[in-house]
């Protein structure tokens, strides 16, 4: 609605519903355009991973989140996790390397151990950040540096800003 003086008079007028529709247009299209760009991932290669055929994955914790939201009055929550271990296993799974539980020593020379830790958050205005995640490949015979990876994620929740970064730091690595 707006003001319209009419002799001494204010009158309010609805506005016209083709004004709103572009002005909720300028809202979201400013709201979308300030989603900062995931930096690109940084990789590290000392030496490659075509002699390696197992991998062993320490557990990890798994992150549980929820995402309430409120429409109309009514509420509703989703609740996501993400276990950085199954999600690292499934990516060198889906590579063709076999995946062991600890390391053994008849294929210690073909085997090498993933080490994987949450780096950092980046603020990225307006009350939201960026999660980084570093990985890094570990010969199991000489416990010296493979490759290693540094990549961040950003999405609804803490569970999906995990999947995400993880997701882009080994899509960077095994390619």
């Amino acid at each position: 609605m707006h003001l319209k003086n009419d002799s001494n008079h204010f009158i309010l007028k609805p506005l016209c519903p083709m004004k709103i529709n572009v002005c909720l247009a300028a809202v979201v299209t400013l709201f979308f355009s300030c989603s900062p760009k995931l930096l690109p991932p940084k990789v590290e290669r000392n030496s490659g991973l075509e002699t390696y055929s197992y991998a062993v994955v320490p557990s990890t914790g798994t992150k549980n989140s929820t995402l309430t939201s409120i429409y109309n009055g009514y509420g509703g929550s989703t609740s996501q996790s993400a276990n950085p271990r199954d999600i690292i296993a499934g990516a060198l799974l889906k590579k063709g390397y076999i995946i062991l539980p600890e390391v053994n020593s008849e294929q210690i020379d073909k085997t090498f151990i993933v080490n994987y830790g949450e780096s950092g958050k980046r603020k990225t205005g307006l009350g939201g950040y960026t999660l980084e995640v570093t990985i890094s490949f570990v010969s199991a015979k000489s416990y010296k540096p493979l490759c290693s990876c540094v990549a961040e994620g950003q999405g609804s929740t803490e569970a999906d800003d995990i999947r995400i970064a993880i997701t882009r730091c080994l899509g960077s690595l095994l390619n």
